[in-house]
């Protein structure tokens, strides 16, 4: 439930009506008084209300609903994280609006008709390629131009560096924990670094089932269980790296990835868009981001090229273009700060249910693969820490981005930089996860087709 709830002053033609009793001043406390966005009475009517719908067998799985479901969800999984103690510190809010939906709905302990809508709502409605289109186009059109010479040219090198050293240390951990240098290698600390499930996990299992003559599924379900555990590690270390941040705030740019002196401006600093912008404006800039989303969708028809990474790339150019005019940038900045402040805690709600299957996240848990894949992530971000710290960025920035290199996919990303609360490094987190992941299975099968 969020702080103490403010209230608006009360006129002289209200004070007759508010003396001394309860309504209406006492009962706007109450309304002001919120479980993450919903109001407390309009929570408790939405329970009887879900309820309502459950009773009758068959829950919609429109928008509305949907709306309905994922807010109250997210943002109660949300409220319990932020209230433990010690692990609100570290991401926990993140972690719990993510997991607890899973285990969930793995046990059955959700409602069929609730499972079923929001289920089919995730998957259908690409929910969650909406806010990556909104969080990627507005972070990028509200950045300082320098930022997209400068900031996407160094981050490779900690990407890179990070990558090759946790690939070498992964690889003797899991030797050291009695398994052989190829399956730590090929099964454990590459699917980490593969950029996820759909573009990670599912390429790298075709291709070994190409190379080795296997079951693609068979393949699928050992590579599956360490791209869950590195998700995991990441979000945990994502949101312990926020509270060293918090306590050493020269480390940290709080979502810059350099000093301002080096053309790292971030949104909230840049005055070209800093101001608000009218509704129009910013419904104009949400448009034109799911057109760029969609240019990216035909483009990955066409020649088999992620949509997310077109997208990127073509918001970039326009930035540096100065295609786009200073109030569209406003507005893109605007539905940036909305999509990130609003919708993130119950897109990972959705992203618990729908996408998040428990079993293989548990399938993970073993003595060996828990301190083969932690030390993978710890070394990926720690290089990162110093490399870029080296190179006159902010360490915990870098860190964070190398840590999505080891993410979910988009899902990843969005929990860790959440767990972070540094949602505006979602370009740079799409560049470790899209690209690291790509060039990561597509080196890691050249090497292996080499062997076979």
């Amino acid at each position: 439930m969020s702080g103490s709830p403010s209230l608006k002053p009360i006129t002289a033609l209200d004070g007759a009506a508010t003396r001394g009793g309860f309504w209406p001043q006492r009962w706007w406390v109450v309304m002001d008084f919120k479980i993450g966005i919903v109001p407390l009475p309009v929570f408790v009517l939405l329970l009887a209300l879900i309820a309502g719908f459950t009773l009758t067998g068959r829950i919609p799985s429109d928008l509305p609903m949907a709306i309905v479901l994922l807010a109250m969800g997210g943002f109660t999984c949300a409220e319990i994280g932020k209230r433990l103690p010690v692990l609100r510190n570290i991401g926990a809010a993140a972690i719990l609006a993510t997991f607890i939906p899973s285990a969930l709905a793995y046990y059955h302990l959700l409602p069929a008709p609730i499972l079923a809508s929001v289920s089919e709502f995730t998957k259908v409605s690409n929910f969650l390629y909406l806010f990556i289109a909104a969080i990627i186009v507005g972070s990028i059109l509200g950045m300082d131009r320098r930022v997209l010479i400068q900031g996407f040219i160094k981050i490779f090198v900690p990407l890179g560096v990070g990558s090759i050293v946790a690939g070498l240390v992964g690889t003797t951990v899991g030797v050291a924990m009695g398994m052989s240098a190829y399956h730590t290698f090929f099964f454990v600390v590459v699917p980490i670094m593969a950029g996820g499930v759909g573009e990670g996990a599912i390429p790298l299992s075709i291709g070994y089932s190409t190379l080795l003559n296997q079951a693609q599924g068979d393949l699928f379900a050992q590579v599956l269980p360490p791209v869950m555990m590195g998700s995991l590690t990441a979000i945990i270390l994502a949101g312990s790296l926020n509270y060293v941040g918090k306590r050493y705030p020269h480390l940290t740019g709080e979502g810059r990835l350099q000093p301002p002196g080096e053309g790292a401006v971030i949104l909230e600093r840049d005055e070209a868009v800093a101001k608000v912008a009218d509704m129009y404006t910013i419904g104009a800039a949400l448009v034109t981001a799911v057109t760029l989303y969609l240019v990216g969708v035909l483009g990955q028809r066409l020649f088999d090229f992620p949509a997310p990474v077109t997208m990127l790339f073509l918001a970039v150019m326009l930035k540096l273009t100065q295609t786009v005019s200073p109030d569209l940038q406003q507005g893109a900045y605007q539905v940036y700060r909305f999509f990130s402040t609003v919708v993130t805690y119950p897109l990972l709600f959705a992203i618990g249910v729908a996408l998040t299957p428990w079993d293989k996240l548990m399938a993970a848990f073993q003595f060996g693969n828990i301190i083969t894949i932690v030390s993978t992530v710890v070394t990926l971000m720690t290089t990162g820490f110093f490399v870029g710290r080296w190179m006159g960025m902010y360490p915990i920035e870098t860190a964070v981005v190398n840590a999505c290199h080891s993410g979910q996919g988009g899902t990843g990303d969005v929990a860790i930089l959440t767990a972070a609360n540094r949602m505006a490094l979602m370009p740079f987190a799409q560049i470790a996860t899209r690209i690291g992941g790509a060039i990561t299975v597509t080196l890691t099968l050249i090497v292996l087709s080499r062997l076979v």
